[in-house]
């Protein structure tokens, strides 16, 4: 019994593990079907999408420095992984602020291409 506990135990921990902004990268990739251009997600970041925002409108068009949301005004802080280290490590965040973020400026959800692309774009060096 005491070895079921222990093996229950690593398998929890695991699987609790913080992912990668690259495994989202894979992640997205798969799920589209296709690999993924960062300069396809440059193009969609910096563009509205019929609607008044884009991405940069409260991410900057260097999402490696900190934000401000467009009506709000809250401070966002760096999209970038390379400059906040927090940033696409836990797949519930991760798929709450796209589902968020796709909504506001797309009135839709993202597809899993235009994710890639961006995250594409976001791990590019600059």
């Amino acid at each position: 019994m005491r070895h079921i506990l222990i093996i229950a135990a690593a398998l929890f921990a695991s699987s609790a593990l913080a992912e990668t902004p690259r495994d989202f990268l894979t992640r997205f990739e798969k799920e589209a079907g296709a690999a993924a251009s960062a300069e396809r997600g440059a193009r969609f970041f910096n563009t509205s999408h019929g609607g008044e925002w884009s991405c940069a409108s409260c991410h900057t068009e260097r999402p490696a420095q900190a934000g401000r949301h467009a009506k709000t005004g809250k401070a966002i802080a760096p999209l970038a992984p390379a400059a906040n280290a927090e940033r696409f490590t836990d797949a519930a965040k991760v798929d709450k602020w796209f589902r968020r973020n796709c909504n506001d400026t797309l009135n839709r959800l993202c597809s899993a291409q235009e994710k890639a692309d961006v995250m594409a774009w976001l791990l590019a060096p600059k």
